[in-house]
């Protein structure tokens, strides 16, 4: 199996982040439609968000053992980068909340609730603790894994757009399972918001590469930026207009990144590779 893992690394990291996360995410599909009959919260949402990290430290410890994990948390803990980029991963994310907030005034006449944004998915209200379930959870669960496992692999063999195009759907794919149970999906639509969500994947894969790679292969840094994202967008804060604000100013922000220096440009920095 060692051997095995060896010959294909990402291959195997796909298949562990895949099987642990579609477990939990197949198993909550059956507990809302009253497939399983069995005391399983649906809190346990939250432990499919370690799928990709789980597959990084596996792979990462059969392939090249200690030093392999201690490089890993290098980059895990990883904050000297650039100051643009350590203001993008901090700031961004709360600049469209922000301007959603001042849009959602106009157009409905009223402020947002920003009190809402302590309550996720299937847990008791969280007020400010919601941050560090964001970060331990969807943020480093997801980025040890996606950008700080599989794109540097990705890119050593492939051009950096073919990479982040590759590694967004992947993404996309691993997310699906959700679309069929959480509440907050229903909220905006369910399935109908499948195509917007692919695009906003899509577009926010080129902004994390960016990220990623401009400052230095910081997970920390996109781990940052996906949590405070997730805290925004995922909350019951603005569950109508937050989200497609926030989708529509990572389009654009792709959008400039992608064309400053053509093609994909990504010109701030070097790749990244290991």
């Amino acid at each position: 199996m060692s051997n095995l893992v060896k010959r294909n690394p990402l291959i195997a990291y796909f298949v562990i982040a895949f099987a642990f996360s579609w477990t939990v995410y197949f198993t909550l599909i059956a507990i809302k439609y009253g497939w399983m009959d069995v005391q399983i919260p649906m809190s346990i949402h939250y432990l499919a968000s370690f799928g990709p990290t789980l597959a990084a430290l596996i792979v990462t410890a059969l392939t090249t053992g200690k030093e392999g994990l201690k490089e890993l948390w290098g980059r895990i803990v990883k904050w000297r980068m650039g100051w643009g980029y350590a203001m993008s991963a901090i700031f961004s994310p709360l600049a469209f909340f922000v301007l959603a907030t001042i849009i959602a005034r106009f157009v409905k006449g009223e402020w947002l609730d920003a009190r809402l944004l302590g309550q996720a998915n299937y847990l008791p209200y969280l007020g400010v603790w919601v941050l560090p379930l964001w970060l331990v959870t969807f943020g480093f669960g997801e980025e040890i894994g996606w950008r700080g496992f599989a794109l540097p692999r990705l890119q050593k063999t492939m051009s950096v757009q073919r990479a982040t195009l590759t590694l967004a759907l992947v993404w996309v794919l691993w997310h699906t399972p959700a679309f069929f149970y959480l509440d907050t999906i229903e909220s905006l639509g369910g399935l109908i918001i499948i195509p917007g969500f692919v695009i906003g994947v899509l577009f926010g894969a080129v902004l994390l590469t960016w990220l990623y790679n401009g400052s230095g292969g910081s997970i920390l840094a996109v781990a940052v930026w996906h949590a405070l994202f997730d805290l925004t967008t995922a909350s019951e804060a603005g569950q109508d207009i937050v989200p497609v604000v926030t989708t529509a100013g990572v389009i654009l922000w792709a959008l400039y990144i992608a064309n400053v220096e053509k093609p994909w440009g990504f010109r701030l920095q070097e790749k990244h590779v290991l």
